[in-house]
C-alpha cells in the first residue's frame, strides 16, 4: 500500500518495477500491473458494429485483485505517474489504468523512456505527459480488427473444417506465404547446367587460384549436360591461358545498423538458433533490467519493439568515446554515422535496440547473466557498437583470362584476334582486407539461403599482369540443378513480413508461436513447413476471402493504423471502410462453403485400447496420435518423429521431442526406463574413429558422444550426413 501523500509509479511487470523502483528512490512507490489489466469479454464478439464498434472491456478474474490494490493506492497518492512502454500497446494500458484504477486528470502523469537508466528515467519524469488518444485508438482499433477477423472467421472454420481451429487478419497472410512457398517447392521441375572453372597459376608459382568460365562465343555460357561440356573440356585442357585484363579497385564495406525488433530476432535465429518467441522473452529480461551485483537492477538494453534505427547522440558520443579507448581512434568515422530507417510512417520517437552503456561489456556482465541472456546481449552489443565504427576498406582485383586453343596458334605466337574476340573468356575476383573497420568486432551473418558461390570474391589473387601467360592445372567441369526456393525460415519469414509491410514489431513472435499451436505449421530441420491442416485452411480462406489473404491489403491496413497513431485517419472510419465488405462476404462463405474432410494419416499400429488403427491427427498444440474410432474411443498419446538412430544406452530409437518451454531435444523412446537425452541433433553416421553417437554441434561440425572427437559434416558421406548436414 502506498504512504499517503507520496508519487505512486505503475509499471506492466515486476522485474521492471524492481529496476524502476532503485533508480526513483524514496518518495516513490512502484506496482507493477501485470500486463493488461483489462481487454474485450472473451465469451462474446464484444465489438457493437452497430454503434461505431464500441468495445466491451471487462477486468479478468485473475487482474481483480490487482486492480484492488492499485485503485487504493490510487486514492493515497498525490501523483500518479503511468510509466508503461513507449509504444501504442504502453500507451493503451496506460489508458485502461486510468479508466479502471479511478485516477483522476489532476492526478495522472504519463512518463515515457526508452531504457531503463537513470539519466533516461530522471529525464522522463522531469518532462510528464497526458495519455497520447492518438496512439490509444491505433491499438485500439488493430484489438477490435483481429477481434473482428478471429471472432467472425473463426466459427466458419469450426463449422466447415474441424473444432478448435483459428483464423486471424496477420497470422492468416503469414500462413499463406509459407503454403504458397511449399506449392512452388512441389510444383519445381529441376534442370541441369554445367559450369566450367580452371585452376591455374603463374608460371612460377604453385599456388593455384580458381577463374569462371563467364563468356563462350562472345556469349554467357548455356550448358545444358555432359555431351555439350565434353568436347569444350577437352579443347580447354590442351589450351594455352593469357591474362587480357587486370582491373584493380577499392571497396568499402559499411557496417549493418543497429538492431530493430526483427533484424534481431532474424540474427538471433541465424547465430544462436534463438526462435522469436525466445528471443524476445530474453530480451525483455534485459530491458527491464537484471541484478548486477553491488550495482544493483540495472536495465541492459534499449526498448526492444522498435523498427527505428536512430541513436540519440549521447549515445553515440559515449560509444565513440569507447571505440577510441578499446580499439584506437583510427577505428572511429569522422562523424557519427546516420542509418535509414526502412517504416513507412515512424510509430513513436523510438531508438535502436542497443546497449544502455557500452562500457557495460559482455564480460563485465557475464558473471550475473544466464547463458540465454549473456548470448543475447553480446550480440546486441557488438552489432551497436559495430554500427558506430568505420567502414571496412577492402582491396579488390578482378582478371580476365582468355583460353586459346592449340589449333589456333601457328609457330608459338598467339594471334591478335584470339585475345581480342576470345573463344572462351575465364574471369577470377579477389579481395584482401586493406583496413578492417568495424570487422575487428562483429560481422553480420550471412543469409542462410545464400549459396557460397553466390558471394563475393575470394581470397586474394597473386599479382597478375596483361599479356601474362599462366599454367594451367586442371579443368574443373561441374554438373548442377536449378534448385527450388528455399523453404522459409523464422527469420527470413519475418524479413519477407517486414519487407511486405505485414505486421509489425511486437506481431512476429506471437504470428509464429500461434501458427505452431495451431498445427499449422511444423518445424522441420530449421525450415517452416505447412500441414494438411494449414493448407486446407489457406485454400478455403484465399478462395472466399480473398481480401483478408491479399497481402497488400494487409499492408494497406497497417498503413492505416500508422495513419491513426499520426492523427491522420479517424479509427472508427477505418473499421467501417473494412468491416462492411468483410460481412457481405462472410455471409456468402456460409451459404457456399461445403464441409471439408480431412484426411488423416494412419499409421501400421493398432490402438492398445481397442484394437482399431491409430492415426496421426492435428490438435490446438499439434500433431498427436489418436485412435481411427474417435470419439467411440478416446485413446491418443503425443507424436514424435523418428530419427532413425539407435539410443547409445539402451538401443531403443531417438525421437525428436519438445521441452515444456517449446525447445527440441532428442529423447529414447524407451523413457523413462532410458533416461537419454541430448539438445544436439543426432545424426545417423556414426563416428568414424570410435563408432559412437555424432550429434550435429554446429552448420560445419559434429561431435562425438562417446570420444569427444570433432568432425567436419564436409567430410562425412552426403547419403549418411543427410539433411543435418
Amino acid at each position: 500500500m502506498a504512504e499517503k501523500g507520496t508519487r505512486l509509479v505503475i509499471v506492466e511487470s515486476p522485474a521492471k518495477a524492481r529496476t524502476v523502483g532503485r533508480i526513483l528512490g524514496r518518495g516513490f512507490t512502484v506496482k507493477a500491473s501485470i500486463g493488461h489489466v483489462r481487454d474485450l469479454l472473451k465469451s462474446q464478439l464484444a465489438v457493437d458494429v452497430e454503434n461505431n464498434f464500441k468495445p466491451t472491456y471487462r477486468v479478468p478474474k485473475e487482474k481483480q485483485a490487482v486492480v484492488r490494490e492499485l485503485r487504493q493506492a490510487v486514492k493515497e497518492a498525490e501523483e500518479v505517474y503511468l510509466a508503461t512502454d513507449p509504444d501504442r500497446e504502453g500507451e493503451a494500458i496506460a489508458w485502461h489504468l486510468t479508466e479502471v484504477a479511478d485516477i483522476p486528470p489532476s492526478k495522472l502523469r504519463r512518463v515515457v523512456f526508452h531504457e531503463i537508466t537513470e539519466p533516461a528515467i530522471r529525464e522522463a519524469f522531469a518532462h510528464p505527459r497526458g495519455i497520447d488518444m492518438q496512439l490509444v485508438h491505433a491499438q485500439q482499433a488493430r484489438r477490435i480488427l483481429d477481434r473482428l477477423v478471429g471472432y467472425k472467421l473463426s466459427p466458419l472454420l469450426w463449422e466447415k473444417v474441424r473444432g478448435r481451429l483459428s483464423a486471424g487478419r496477420v497470422q492468416s497472410v503469414a500462413l499463406r506465404l509459407i503454403v504458397e512457398r511449399e506449392r512452388e517447392i512441389q510444383a519445381f521441375v529441376p534442370e541441369e547446367y554445367w559450369t566450367i572453372a580452371v585452376e591455374l597459376s603463374k608460371l612460377d608459382d604453385e599456388r593455384a587460384f580458381r577463374a569462371r568460365l563467364v563468356r563462350y562465343l562472345g556469349l554467357e555460357p548455356d550448358l545444358k549436360n555432359e555431351e555439350q561440356v565434353r568436347p569444350l573440356v577437352a579443347e580447354l585442357e590442351d589450351a594455352l591461358y593469357v591474362v587480357v585484363n587486370v582491373k584493380k579497385g577499392e571497396r568499402r564495406r559499411r557496417p549493418a545498423a543497429p538492431f530493430t525488433t526483427s533484424t534481431m530476432q532474424q540474427e538471433a535465429s541465424r547465430r544462436l538458433g534463438f526462435t522469436a518467441r525466445r528471443t524476445m522473452a530474453v530480451a525483455q529480461q534485459l530491458y527491464e533490467g537484471l541484478p548486477l551485483g553491488e550495482e544493483g537492477s540495472v536495465g541492459l538494453i534499449t526498448y526492444m519493439r522498435t523498427d527505428s534505427t536512430n541513436v540519440s547522440p549521447l549515445a553515440q558520443e559515449e560509444a565513440r568515446r569507447f571505440i577510441a579507448q578499446a580499439y584506437g581512434e583510427h577505428l572511429l568515422p569522422p562523424e557519427p554515422p546516420v542509418y535509414k530507417t526502412r517504416a513507412r510512417i515512424a510509430q513513436e520517437a523510438h531508438e535502436a535496440i542497443r546497449p544502455t552503456s557500452v562500457f557495460r561489456t559482455p564480460e563485465s556482465v557475464k558473471p550475473y547473466l544466464d547463458r540465454d541472456q549473456y548470448r543475447l546481449y553480446e550480440l546486441i552489443w557488438k552489432r551497436f557498437i559495430a554500427s558506430q565504427m568505420a567502414p571496412a576498406i577492402l582491396d579488390t582485383m578482378t582478371v580476365e583470362i582468355v583460353a586459346v586453343p592449340r589449333a589456333l596458334i601457328a609457330d608459338g605466337e598467339i594471334p591478335l584476334e584470339a585475345l581480342e574476340n576470345p573463344r572462351y573468356l575465364f574471369r577470377a575476383t579477389g579481395s584482401a582486407i586493406r583496413f578492417p573497420g568495424f570487422l575487428v568486432v562483429y560481422e553480420e551473418a550471412r543469409e542462410e539461403d545464400v549459396k557460397p558461390e553466390e558471394e563475393e570474391g575470394g581470397g586474394l589473387l597473386p599479382p597478375l599482369e596483361p599479356n601474362e601467360r599462366l599454367r594451367l592445372w586442371r579443368v574443373l567441369p561441374e554438373q548442377h540443378f536449378t534448385q527450388p526456393p528455399p523453404r522459409y525460415t523464422e527469420a527470413s519469414l519475418i524479413k519477407t513480413l517486414e519487407e511486405l509491410g505485414i505486421g509489425r514489431p511486437s506481431t512476429y513472435a506471437p504470428i509464429l508461436s500461434t501458427l505452431f499451436q495451431r498445427g499449422y505449421v511444423e518445424r522441420v530441420d530449421k525450415r517452416l513447413v505447412p500441414t494438411p491442416l494449414g493448407i486446407t485452411v489457406t485454400d478455403l480462406l484465399v478462395q472466399h476471402f480473398p481480401d483478408i489473404m491479399d497481402v497488400n491489403f494487409t499492408a494497406r491496413m497497417e498503413e492505416d493504423l500508422d495513419r491513426i497513431a499520426a492523427g491522420e485517419e479517424d479509427w472508427v472510419e477505418v473499421l467501417r471502410r473494412f468491416y462492411g465488405p468483410f460481412e457481405q462476404r462472410l455471409q456468402e462463405a456460409l451459404a457456399r462453403i461445403q464441409k471439408v474432410s480431412l484426411d488423416h494419416e494412419v499409421l501400421d499400429e493398432q490402438c492398445p485400447e481397442c484394437g482399431a488403427p491409430l492415426q496421426i491427427r492435428y490438435g490446438r498444440f499439434g500433431k498427436f496420435v489418436g485412435c481411427t474410432r474417435f470419439p467411440e474411443c478416446r485413446y491418443t498419446r503425443p507424436f514424435f518423429n523418428k530419427l532413425g538412430v539407435p539410443c547409445p544406452q539402451c538401443g531403443g530409437e531417438l525421437l525428436e521431442k519438445k521441452s515444456k518451454r517449446g525447445r527440441t531435444f532428442y529423447g529414447c523412446s524407451n523413457w523413462p526406463t532410458c533416461n537419454f537425452t541430448t539438445w544436439k541433433r543426432p545424426l545417423t553416421v556414426r563416428c568414424p574413429h570410435c563408432g559412437g553417437l555424432l550429434v550435429q554441434e554446429d552448420r560445419e561440425n559434429a561431435r562425438c558422444l562417446k570420444c569427444e572427437a570433432v568432425v567436419l559434416l564436409a567430410e562425412l558421406e552426403p547419403e549418411e550426413a543427410g539433411e543435418e548436414a
